[in-house]
């Protein structure tokens, strides 16, 4: 299975291959920040399989936070475009939105973080759901 994915200006592009690791919606307050105040849906994939096929992103790590994740943006319209976090090792955090296709995501597998959840969110019937990542 192969996704392909890129920024809304156009100036990156991307190619993910293999079969998804996770999809979820995590509602941490950082995901919030950096979806304008909503959960974010993603779909979790092997690193291995994942190249730019176009342009190179912009990485941001907030210093302060011990074992942050890395964020990936296009450095021109500022798409959100993949996480690498160290909680899970060999894979990216693919966003949904930016896929060509978002419908391929299908809803989530699992809801995570809904202790930062504000009372707006919703949360969907018969989906599991964790107070913070599953296992900890």
């Amino acid at each position: 299975m192969v996704f392909s994915g890129g920024c809304y200006c156009g100036n990156v592009r991307y190619e993910a291959g293999g079969d998804p690791i996770m999809r979820a919606r995590c509602h941490c307050r950082e995901c919030q920040y950096f979806t304008g105040g909503e959960g974010n849906d993603f779909i979790a994939m092997p690193e291995a399989a994942f190249k730019f096929t176009k342009g190179a992103t912009k990485a941001f790590v907030r210093p302060d936070h011990p074992g942050a994740a890395t964020r990936e943006f296009c450095p021109d319209c500022g798409t959100q475009l993949l996480t690498r976090s160290p909680a899970l090792p060999g894979a990216l955090i693919l966003k949904v939105g930016a896929l060509d296709d978002p419908g391929i995501f299908q809803g989530p597998q699992m809801i995570m973080q809904t202790a930062d959840a504000q009372s707006f969110h919703l949360i969907p019937d018969g989906v599991p759901a964790f107070p913070r990542f599953p296992g900890r």
